[in-house]
């Protein structure tokens, strides 16, 4: 077979679209349908994660206008957070049985309308009921779009289209911090709300965009392209829920993965959310500036990390043995490093130097961890297998900003505060590398549907 991007690359044709004539594809491409569905279901992501934390950005203003604490402003957004949880499981499953381009373009447009409440919140607990309701919706869309991702792209270009959808989520959080702070000084915080929600309902048209493919189709590709076997692939649905879950955690891989990007998310969802609040009371500067650094810093730690982990992450894939999760693990050690000085260290310059290394490690790792997340799990099922880990690193996300808030009322101190995230984020790590030495065999499992409902007679 010809290398990818070679004129002499041979033309196969598949069935790729349900109720479509086989097509003709390049199975040497990473991307053999190009990158639009990619793309779409980052700019969901994307502004899902912009209105999120929208909030962060603005956060004093609204504590000066409701006169609420840290516990009261961390408690939002886990709330928030935890109401998403209790509906993603449900999603998986339906990820597995219904068209999952329409399930997304429904979430986007269903969020576009709800998130105009947050500007209208006229106390607390009104704007904490709006953000519990939010939250409920604006993870949805995740099993879908990742089921997607697995099923446009071939395991050799599986990172990078994870890496596209994993930046979209991660830029919305210092894009959501940074418009915060702006709109929030120049229209208002309750208008900003309101910014936002038609650029939603645009991506919700997008979505509709997407064709929907046969599942199993990036599986078969790789096939083609390596000359393995593959599984056939039934949607899911007869088994009941509780049966699949085991089975999904029986998979050590997944294990090891969905445990080290909780701790992360932990991590994250801490620091991203009362960074700006950190900058403005430790160092003097006023909102709109200490959520453009906090915001800025860190995109462009994103931007590296997420270009490095996207590029490597596939380079050397099916060549060293659990690559995936290894460059994941070498990823957090990094991010955790970098945590630990922009903790430690006080002078503003070194402060920000450490919190972009952060950020570049993190987000090395999370590109591929999230493609390994999808190796290791048969098509049939990974709307639910991403389920469960958006669920579960929902969790620590939404623990993060409420323990670190608690933590500085309790000692007066955002600095001090911070320093409850550095050791799970080690546990962390230590839990991500130890699932290299069973990534490749968890794989071919995948890859065949052995040990799965989903298992059949090759095609």
């Amino acid at each position: 077979m010809s290398e990818p991007g070679s004129h002499e690359a041979p033309f196969i044709e598949i069935d790729a679209f349900v109720g479509k004539a086989p097509v003709a594809i390049d199975p040497g491409k990473g991307a053999p349908f190009g990158w639009w569905p990619a793309i779409c279901v980052a700019l969901a992501a994307l502004i899902d994660r912009i209105e999120t934390n929208l909030m962060a950005g603005a956060l004093p203003k609204i504590q000066e206008e409701f006169g609420f604490g840290d516990t009261a402003g961390g408690a939002i957004a886990t709330a928030a957070a935890m109401a998403g949880v209790v509906l993603l499981i449900p999603a998986g499953r339906l990820a597995d049985r219904a068209r999952r381009t329409w399930t997304m373009a429904a979430v986007v447009a269903v969020w576009s309308l709800l998130t105009l409440g947050s500007g209208l919140a006229q106390s607390y607990m009104m704007l904490f009921g709006v953000r519990v309701l939010l939250g409920s919706a604006g993870q949805l869309y995740n099993p879908s779009g990742s089921s997607l991702i697995a099923d446009y792209y071939p395991g050799s270009g599986r990172t990078r289209a994870y890496g596209v959808e994993r930046f979209a989520y991660f830029a919305g959080l210092p894009l959501g911090i940074m418009a915060g702070g702006a709109l929030a000084e120049v229209v208002g915080w309750r208008m900003m709300f309101f910014v936002v929600a038609l650029p939603g309902a645009l991506v919700a048209l997008a979505c509709l965009t997407v064709r929907e493919p046969v599942r199993g189709l990036g599986d078969r590709i790789e096939a083609m392209r390596t000359g393995l076997s593959v599984g056939r692939t039934v949607t899911q649905g007869r088994k009941p829920t509780g049966e699949e879950l085991r089975a999904l955690w029986g998979i050590r891989t997944l294990r090891s993965i969905v445990s080290g990007l909780t701790i992360l998310f932990f991590g994250l969802g801490g620091l991203f959310f009362w960074m700006p609040s950190y900058y403005e009371r430790a160092y003097g500067l006023s909102e709109g500036p200490a959520a453009g650094l906090a915001g800025g810093v860190g995109l462009f730690g994103m931007v590296i990390g997420m270009v490095l982990g996207s590029r490597y992450g596939d380079r050397w894939h099916g060549n060293v043995p659990g690559w995936r999760v290894r460059l994941g693990g070498i990823g957090l050690v990094v991010g955790a490093l970098g945590l630990a000085g922009a903790v430690l260290v006080p002078p503003l310059p070194a402060q920000v130097t450490f919190y972009a290394m952060a950020n570049v490690g993190f987000c090395i790792a999370i590109p591929s961890l999230t493609a390994a997340n999808a190796d290791v799990i048969s098509a049939g099922r990974r709307g639910l297998g991403f389920a469960v880990l958006q669920f579960l690193i929902t969790l620590g996300g939404a623990i993060g900003p409420l323990l670190v808030g608690l933590f500085s009322d309790l000692v007066g101190s955002l600095r001090g505060a911070f320093t409850v995230l550095l050791l799970p984020l080690v546990v962390g790590t230590v839990v991500t590398l130890a699932g290299r030495r069973h990534y490749d065999a968890d794989a071919a499992r995948a890859l065949a549907g052995d040990g799965t409902p989903d298992a059949g007679p090759s095609r």
